[in-house]
């Protein structure tokens, strides 16, 4: 099964794609969609729209985990990251891919046994579970990773 795995943003949305075969996770491909935040926001959430839906055609998940909205110390994102998110749920319907959400307290808590854990944890959780000694440079596709991961391990349906 290839899960898709979305840290989601106005200006970096971070993806990941495993295979779980045999329950050993193999990455497919990872990387990032960056809109230039010159556009205004409906350019950037086309953009998304439809980096993401090339993606999709490409790789064809069967399910997708996107980490859902939580807690944002910054007010000045929360809307944008908000709306990045909706338009990324929409791609994942229009493709009919079942979607999971895990907040990253869920995601920290099932890649490390605790849900405060520090990213640098959760970073050497991922490359333990990938069997690789490097990981994508950009905090987002890590962390996307991890969502995909997480979603393997937390499974019940799909």
């Amino acid at each position: 099964m290839k899960i898709l795995g979305i840290d989601p943003g106005m200006a970096i949305v971070g993806y990941g794609i495993i295979d779980t075969e045999n329950d050993k996770p193999e990455l497919i491909t990872s990387g990032s969609i960056q809109t230039n935040k010159d556009l205004p926001d409906s350019k950037r959430l086309a953009e998304i729209f439809n980096d993401l839906s090339s993606i999709i055609e490409k790789y064809k998940p069967d399910c997708a985990s996107v980490e859902n909205l939580f807690f944002f110390k910054n007010q000045k994102t929360v809307i944008p990251v908000a709306e990045a998110r909706g338009v990324i749920l929409t791609v994942l319907e229009r493709y009919d891919i079942p979607s999971f959400s895990y907040t990253p307290m869920e995601v920290k808590q099932v890649m490390t046994g605790y849900g405060r854990a520090e990213k640098k944890e959760v970073e050497q959780m991922v490359k333990i579970a990938l069997e690789t000694d490097s990981l994508p440079k950009l905090d987002d596709t890590v962390d996307a990773i991890a969502i995909a991961l997480c979603h393997m391990r937390n499974k019940t349906d799909i």
